[in-house]
């Protein structure tokens, strides 16, 4: 019996467009558009330009960020660090493996929560693997240190653009809104993840002779550039004291229905910037740029939260990282560009997916049987209550991940239809987007539609049938899990639900 193949998609979301624009003919009140399928398709393109253009600029800042091996150096002396404790008796009783696992995923489970961490994994795997097999494990916890860690993080993201940002934006809702709920979900299902990890890897851990061996470091490259990046050290922290003179008054951190002034906010991001830079250019360029990222990430927070950023300002933070980030590396502008529309054409096919699931929508809302699909569905979901419709939207998300993992593509098509339907059944938005966060996320851990976990299973060699068999029971445990983090979304006032 041949194995079953999953269309591509782009073709299953074409057969959905299609399927969307039959029903408007078969819908009682719907206004025929068969013949409109591919101008719809124009029209979602059009609407959600923004998103396209905020997802292509992401990945190619990323991009950049990634090809000069910053992240990478920074990973493995941040596991050299730990290594070296081993001399002290607590860590030795505490246990090497067990802290670098512990520590290694909480990285990863970070870089998965905030930036949306999926594709990178790929590389980590290649680096991480050998190290769990120096410390006595197998493959199976190489993975789980890095491909796990980072999508269970993702799933419990805090500020994951290409979730939550798409997922808010589309719900209408104020961006990263909900965080402190958000930062409780990802402390739990990283500690059940971690202390999944750590109960295999005790199981099944063999003795190693003597001392764990030395990880495979990261080769230093002359740092030619380094001249460089003092030079942009210098730029930015002039960019940044003319910012704090300008605009620190209007910052205003909102948290949930409260809002705090505070005008000091910048001007001591400011000096940290300074200080932490400069003991990072000390070390290296690599360490810089690492140091770029994460300050990055630290003003896109107090942007979002303090200034009302949106689309716009994150997108031109993060061209800023990119063309800094490219420049302290000792880039040419022709190199910058390259890696640039590298990290772009990588995360394309994701863009693409935004716009042609946005026809779908088009289709729907043009041929006016999206009300019609809404009061079905709160008709079907009448007597169940809140709780019951709001496990099945989650349900729902779940089950439309094991065919489409990419969540853009999701959120382009489910949230414009969830959202209102939330509103009917007085369910808060903000509850609908978590359904989708933990919807979209466990179940990428198993899907074979996923091309990243195809591909970091061929680099682990772990055959697909084996990893299901031993990861399932986990995955049930995850999507269990997440049912009961949103329970308290319905009895609890949380902030910003």
């Amino acid at each position: 019996m041949g194995k079953i193949r999953v269309p591509n998609t782009y073709v299953i979301i074409f057969a959905v467009l299609l399927v969307c624009a039959v029903a408007t003919w078969l819908v009682p009140g719907g206004e025929p558009q068969t013949w409109q399928v591919f101008s719809a398709l124009y029209e979602g393109f059009s609407q959600q330009a923004g998103i396209i253009a905020f997802v292509l600029i992401i990945g190619g800042a990323f991009w950049v960020v990634n090809s000069t091996k910053a992240v990478d150096e920074g990973i493995m002396k941040f596991i050299s660090k730990v290594r070296s404790l081993e001399r002290f008796g607590l860590v030795r009783k505490l246990g090497v493996g067990n802290i670098v696992i512990t520590l290694v995923m909480l990285l990863f489970g970070l870089f998965g929560a905030v930036f949306g961490m999926s594709e990178e994994t790929i590389a980590f795997v290649a680096v991480v693997i050998p190290l769990a097999r120096s410390l006595g494990y197998d493959d199976f916890v190489g993975v789980c240190m890095v491909y796990v860690a980072a999508h269970v993080g993702f799933a419990g993201a805090m500020l994951n653009p290409f979730t939550i940002g798409i997922a808010q934006d589309m719900a209408s809702l104020p961006l990263f809104s909900g965080i402190e709920y958000r930062i409780f979900c990802w402390v739990i299902l990283m500690a059940v993840a971690i202390t999944f990890v750590l109960w295999y890897a005790r199981r099944i851990r063999k003795p190693v002779s003597g001392t764990v061996a030395s990880e495979e470091t990261v080769e230093a490259s002359e740092e030619s550039g380094k001249i460089n990046a003092w030079i942009c050290y210098g730029v930015i922290c002039v960019v940044l004291v003319l910012f704090s003179i300008f605009y620190a008054d209007g910052c205003a951190i909102k948290l949930g229905q409260a809002s705090y002034e505070a005008p000091w906010l910048m001007w001591v991001l400011t000096c940290l910037f300074a200080i932490a830079s400069f003991f990072a250019l000390r070390n290296s360029a690599r360490m810089y740029i690492l140091n770029l990222l994460m300050f990055t990430i630290v003003f896109l927070v107090v942007g979002a939260m303090g200034y009302g950023w949106y689309l716009s300002e994150i997108c031109a933070l993060f061209m800023a990282l990119a063309i800094a980030a490219g420049f302290s590396a000792g880039y040419s502008a022709d190199k910058i560009a390259k890696e640039f529309i590298a990290g772009a054409k990588d995360i394309f096919s994701a863009a693409l997916i935004i716009g042609f699931a946005a026809g779908i929508i088009v289709i729907l809302k043009n041929g006016q049987v999206i009300d019609t699909m809404l009061a079905s569905m709160a008709s079907a979901l009448e007597g169940s209550g809140r709780v019951g419709a709001l496990g099945s939207m989650y349900g729902i998300q779940t089950f439309i991940n094991l065919f489409i993992p990419s969540a853009s593509a999701k959120a382009a098509v489910t949230m414009p239809i969830m959202a209102p339907f939330s509103d009917m059944i007085g369910v808060s938005r903000q509850a609908t987007v978590l359904a989708f966060q933990f919807g979209d996320g466990f179940t990428n851990m198993i899907t074979p539609c996923s091309g990243v976990l195809m591909a970091v299973l061929s680099v682990a060699k772990i055959p697909y049938e084996k990893w299901v068999k031993w990861i399932w029971k986990f995955i049930l445990l995850l999507v269990v899990l997440g049912f009961l983090l949103l329970l308290p979304t319905l009895f609890i006032d949380l902030p910003g639900f």
